[in-house]
């Protein structure tokens, strides 16, 4: 089994913090922007000392594991059941 829970929340929080897309902080304008498509050094900024902060919270703090089997585990484990079962 191998251990996918960082690599999804690394990937979600990489999209949802990306400057610009969903939020931007500071924003050009005003303090919080949204949807504006646009970027500066200092949101960057921002939002790698966020998208840290969470990284940690979630992995180190909370621990998020999420187990997957891979098919191929999978079969070999019926063709040995099927072969202990149902061989002649």
């Amino acid at each position: 089994m191998s251990d996918w829970g960082p690599v999804f929340v690394a990937v979600l929080l990489f999209i949802l913090l990306t400057p610009g897309l969903l939020i931007q902080i500071p924003g050009r304008q005003r303090l919080v922007e949204f949807g504006n498509f646009q970027t500066s050094g200092a949101s960057i900024l921002v939002h790698s000392i966020l998208y840290f902060a969470l990284i940690c919270i979630f992995l180190l703090a909370i621990g998020v594991h999420v187990y997957v089997e891979y098919m191929t585990h999978i079969s070999s484990t019926m063709d040995c059941i099927f072969r202990k079962h149902y061989a002649p």
